[in-house]
């Protein structure tokens, strides 16, 4: 069997570690939320410098790179992506690609919420526990609003799936679902296996 990777994407605060939880339980898939590499390396070096760049890409993509070649059968990858940036699809593609080239399947499912939502949902217990560079919440929220201003971190009329000619890509609106309610979503769209 060959691994499915799903990438669950989409801006600051709208679910995605959450809803990737919930995917985890309802499947046999495994987590591998954005987090678990960006706190250990907070630990050592700032945000945004080569050393944290190179160093996050690396990690996540060996990650990506073992689960291709594990009996996993499925790996949920969540990350926040600038759709516009030229530079962070090529990165999403240099992830993705152990997978592909391993005959995997590769799968993007999309979390979209509105800013208002997001920012009620900054600073939740669930948050600052897993995400210990959100605790200073003022910088979250403002780091949340200069991303959406940056960059287009949705698709839209203006704004279309990056990778639509190579990928399947399903989008949910999670503005006002629970994370088992969004997570069964994407299950359902993209006819994930259940857990036993």
């Amino acid at each position: 069997m060959r691994v499915h990777l799903v990438v669950l994407f989409g801006p600051p605060a709208v679910g995605k570690m959450s809803v990737g939880r919930e995917v985890a339980r309802l499947t046999p898939y495994r987590l591998f939320h954005n987090h678990a590499t960006i706190e250990p390396l907070l630990e050592v070096f700032d945000w945004g410098t080569e050393p944290f760049e190179r160093l996050r890409e690396e990690l996540r993509r060996r990650v990506i790179e073992e689960a291709a070649a594990s009996d996993l059968p499925g790996l949920v990858l969540t990350l926040v992506w600038g759709l516009d940036s030229p530079a962070d699809t090529a990165y999403v593609e240099r992830l993705v690609a152990p997978v592909a080239a391993a005959g995997g399947r590769v799968s993007f499912a999309e979390l979209w919420s509105s800013q208002e939502t997001r920012l009620g949902r900054e600073g939740t217990p669930e948050r600052l526990a897993a995400k210990a560079s959100k605790r200073d919440q003022e910088w979250a929220r403002r780091h949340l609003v200069e991303s959406d201003e940056e960059h287009r971190l949705s698709t839209g009329p203006d704004q279309p799936f990056p990778l639509a000619h190579r990928f399947e890509h399903v989008r949910v609106d999670n503005d006002a679902l629970s994370a088992t309610e969004a997570a069964e979503q994407v299950v359902s769209l993209l006819g994930l296996p259940r857990a036993p």
